[in-house]
C-alpha cells in the first residue's frame, strides 16, 4: 500500500449568501482576558465585521477556540501544510510593532498609527526619514511596491509625522492635514495649501510633492490635495476584511450545536441551486444542486476516494421539520479517471416530491475523510410563486440534452424528456450555448412570449417574441447562441403576455460571458429519483402531510406506499403510525405483526405494534413488544414506563415497582411516575 495523504484535486469560485439568527451578544469586556485580547489586539486590524460579530455571540471558551482555529485556517495560503504562512507572518509583524513603535510614549506599539499600518502592509520597500530639518516636524515617508494584488495601487506613499513635533506619529492625510501641518513656522492661511506646499518645497522639494499625493506620478492641479490619497487611506484600512470571505463564520455559528467537533474549524463554501419542477404527472420536485469551493480526497497508490454525507431538511417557517434525509455517498476513482476529470468542479445533486406550502430548505454537505463541511439554505414556496420579477423559477443552463427513457423522471433537473445541466454562477463561455428554461406553473396556451437581452447598462440588445402555443407542454425552452456577444454582464427578461397584452408573469436573471471560449463544467454525482407514484416518492408526500397535520390527504400516500411494498417495514410502519392516530388497532397488528419475527435493521415498529396490542388490552403481547425493542435498541423512558403500565393493568405489582423504579434511576425527573411509584409502595 502507498503513502496515504490527502490532496484536493478540485477547484472552483463560489458564491453563498445566506443569513444567520442572532444569539445573545457578549460585550467585549464580558470576556475571558484570553479572548479579549484576542479579539481588541491580536487580531483587530484584520477581522471583519461579521467574524468580530459571531466571535461575540459565542457562549463557550470551546466555541471560542474552534473560531479562532477556523479563523487562521481561512486564511491559510497553502491549507495542505502544517504550517500557516499568514498566522506566522501576522504575529511576527505584531510583535515587531510591540517593539519598535510607541517606544518612549505609552501608547503600545500596535495601537500606533504606525503599528497598524506595519500589521495590515507588513514593510515598506523604502523609509525616508526627515526628523533633523529645524523647519519641518519630525516626518517618515514609506513606500510600497507591488500592492495592486490586494486591491491597492501598486505603488505609494504614507507618510507619518509628530504632530506640533510632540507625540506618536501620526498618519499623513492630504486632505485633513496638508503640507502647513508638518512646518513648524507656517504663517500663512491655514486653508492656503499653495502657500505651504511652495514653503515647504523650498525646505525639502521630494517631501513637498509627497505632502500633496501620496500616488509617486499623479499629476497635481492646482496645487491641491487629491482625492485618490485620501481614498487610498480608507483602502488600506479594509483591505484585511476584502481579502478574506467571512460565511464560513455564519456558518460555524449556525452549525455548531449539530455538526461534530472535528468539522467546526473547517467550513468552505459552496455554489448551490435550489428550484422546484413540476413533473407531467403534476406532482412538484424540488431539485438541487450543491458545488464544494475544494472536493478533498485520500490517495493510496493510484486510488482516490472519500466519502460524503449530505443531510436535507425541509423545515415550515416556523422551524418544524416537515421533511429529512441522509445519505452517506462513497467517492472512489483510480488515476485515469483523475486526469479524465482534471480540474472540474465537483457537483452533488438530487430532488424529492415536495407538498404545496411555504418552507426553508437547508443542505448540509460533510467530507468525512478531511473533517470539511459546506451548507446551504433558501425558502422555497411550493408551487413557485407566480408573481412578478419571479426569477427563482427561471433556470440557465449551460447544455441540455433528451433523455433515452421517456417514461418516468429519473435525473435532476429534468423536466418531461429534457434534462437540464444548470451552469454555476450562471456563467458561460464566449463559444457557449445557453439554455433558458421556464417551467410555466398554469396551463396556459394562449398567449405571447418576450425574450429581451440587456447589457451591464440596462441597454436593450434584442428582443424576441414567440406564441406560447409553440412551447410544448407550456415549458419554456429558449436557446441563446453567445458567439455574437462581447465578454461582460448581461441580463434576461421574460415575460408572459396574454392575449390582450396584459403581464401574466415577469422574470430577470443575470449571466455573465467569459473571454475564455468554454468553461470548465462540473463532475456530477447524482442521487437517484423516486419516480412519480413509486411506493417511496408516495412516502415521502404521506410523511410531509402528516408533519404538516393533513392527515386525511396523507391516509393515500401512506396506505398505497405500503400496498406497493409490504415487505418494506419503513412503508409499514408509516402506515401503520397513521392507523394508531386514527385509533385502527386491530389493522395496526394486521399490519406490523408479520415483521415481529423477521430480521429487521430497525426495531422502531415495535413501539407502533406494543401501543396497539396495549389500546386492545392485549398486555403480554405488549409487553413482549416492548421488551423485544428494549433488547435490540437498549434504554428507551416511554417503552419502560409502558411495561410497568401493562404490569400494572395485569395485577402484576411486584414486576410493576421493580419496571418504574429502573425508570426513575434512567430519569428522575418524572413526577407522573414517581407518584405512581410512591402510592404502590404505600399499598
Amino acid at each position: 500500500m502507498g503513502k496515504k495523504n490527502l490532496i484536493t484535486i478540485f477547484f472552483l469560485l463560489i458564491v453563498t449568501i445566506l443569513s444567520f439568527s442572532n444569539q445573545e451578544k457578549l460585550n467585549p469586556s464580558e470576556l475571558p482576558e484570553k479572548y479579549r485580547k484576542w479579539l481588541e489586539e491580536e487580531v483587530v486590524y484584520i477581522i471583519t465585521p461579521t467574524e468580530r460579530d459571531v466571535f461575540l455571540q459565542l457562549s463557550s471558551d470551546r466555541e471560542r477556540n474552534f473560531f479562532i482555529e477556523a479563523f487562521w485556517k481561512q486564511r491559510d495560503p497553502n491549507p495542505n501544510t502544517p504550517e500557516n504562512e499568514f498566522k506566522e507572518e501576522h504575529y511576527r509583524r505584531l510583535n515587531y510593532a510591540n517593539r519598535f513603535f510607541g517606544r518612549g510614549t505609552p501608547t503600545p506599539g500596535w495601537r500606533t498609527d504606525m503599528g497598524r499600518i506595519y500589521i495590515i502592509l507588513g514593510e515598506p520597500k523604502t523609509i525616508e526619514r526627515y526628523e533633523n530639518l529645524t523647519e519641518v516636524y519630525p516626518t517618515i515617508v514609506w513606500f510600497y511596491q507591488g500592492m495592486s494584488k490586494y486591491g491597492l495601487p501598486d505603488s505609494f506613499n504614507l507618510v507619518f509625522f509628530k504632530k506640533y513635533g510632540a507625540g506618536d506619529f501620526q498618519l499623513y492625510s492630504p486632505i485633513k492635514d496638508g503640507p502647513q501641518s508638518l512646518l513648524v513656522h507656517y504663517l500663512g492661511d491655514p486653508k492656503d495649501y499653495l502657500a505651504a506646499y511652495q514653503q515647504l518645497r523650498t525646505i525639502q522639494p521630494e517631501l513637498a510633492h509627497v505632502s500633496l499625493s501620496l500616488l509617486p506620478g499623479e499629476p497635481l492641479h492646482g496645487i491641491t490635495p487629491t482625492v485618490a490619497s485620501d481614498l487610498l487611506l480608507a483602502n488600506i484600512e479594509t483591505k484585511p476584511q476584502k481579502a478574506i470571505k467571512d460565511t464560513y463564520a455564519e456558518k460555524l455559528l449556525r452549525y455548531k450545536d449539530i455538526i461534530e467537533v472535528e468539522y467546526t474549524a473547517n467550513y468552505i463554501d459552496s455554489e448551490a441551486l435550489i428550484r422546484i419542477i413540476r413533473d407531467p404527472s403534476g406532482l412538484y420536485y424540488l431539485h438541487y444542486f450543491i458545488e464544494p469551493e475544494r472536493l478533498s480526497v485520500s490517495a493510496t497508490d493510484d486510488t482516490y476516494f472519500t466519502t460524503l454525507e449530505l443531510t436535507g431538511m425541509v423545515t415550515t417557517v416556523q422551524g418544524k421539520t416537515v421533511y429529512q434525509f441522509q445519505r452517506n455517498i462513497p467517492i472512489r476513482f483510480d488515476e485515469k479517471e483523475r486526469k479524465k476529470i482534471g480540474n472540474k468542479p465537483f457537483r452533488l445533486q438530487g430532488a424529492f416530491p415536495l407538498i404545496e406550502g411555504n418552507f426553508q430548505f437547508s443542505l448540509l454537505l460533510k467530507n468525512k475523510i478531511s473533517k470539511e463541511f459546506s451548507s446551504f439554505e433558501t425558502k422555497v414556496s411550493v408551487p413557485p410563486t407566480e408573481s412578478p420579477n419571479n426569477q427563482d423559477a427561471l433556470i440557465l443552463a449551460y447544455t441540455a440534452k433528451e433523455k433515452p427513457d421517456k417514461s418516468i423522471l429519473t435525473k435532476p433537473f429534468q423536466v418531461g424528456e429534457l434534462v437540464l445541466y444548470p451552469a454555476s454562477r450562471n456563467s458561460f463561455g464566449s463559444q457557449e450555448k445557453l439554455y433558458l428554461f421556464f417551467p410555466f406553473p398554469q396551463p396556459f396556451s394562449e398567449g405571447e412570449v418576450v425574450l429581451t437581452l440587456y447589457s451591464a447598462g440596462d441597454k436593450q440588445i434584442w428582443s424576441r417574441n414567440k406564441p406560447l402555443a409553440a412551447y410544448q407542454n407550456v415549458n419554456i425552452l429558449e436557446i441563446i447562441n453567445l458567439k455574437s456577444l462581447p465578454p461582460a454582464y448581461y441580463q434576461l427578461k421574460l415575460q408572459i403576455l396574454s392575449p390582450n397584452n396584459d403581464l401574466l408573469w415577469e422574470g430577470k436573471v443575470q449571466f455573465s460571458l467569459s473571454s475564455q471560449p468554454t468553461l470548465p463544467r462540473p463532475f456530477i454525482y447524482s442521487e437517484p429519483i423516486h419516480p412519480p407514484h413509486s411506493a417511496m416518492a408516495d412516502f415521502i408526500l404521506g410523511t410531509q402531510l402528516v408533519k404538516t397535520g393533513q392527515l386525511q390527504r396523507a391516509e393515500q400516500f401512506l396506505k398505497n406506499a405500503f400496498l406497493k411494498n409490504k415487505k418494506s417495514i419503513v412503508f409499514a410502519e408509516g402506515w401503520a403510525r397513521w392507523l394508531l392516530d386514527h385509533q385502527k388497532y386491530n389493522d395496526v397488528v394486521e399490519v406490523l405483526k408479520p415483521f415481529k419475527e423477521t430480521q429487521s435493521k430497525t426495531h422502531r415498529f415495535l413501539l407502533v405494534l406494543g401501543q396497539a396490542y396495549q389500546k386492545l388490552g392485549q398486555y403480554e403481547e405488549a409487553i413482549s413488544c416492548y421488551s423485544n425493542y428494549l433488547e435490540k435498541e437498549g434504554t428507551h423512558i416511554q417503552a419502560l414506563n409502558a411495561i410497568g403500565q401493562c404490569y400494572l393493568t395485569l395485577g402484576q405489582k411486584e414486576n410493576a415497582i421493580k419496571i418504574f423504579k429502573k425508570s426513575l434511576e434512567l430519569a428522575p425527573d418524572q413526577p407522573q411516575i414517581q407518584r405512581i411509584l410512591n402510592s404502590l409502595e404505600k399499598k
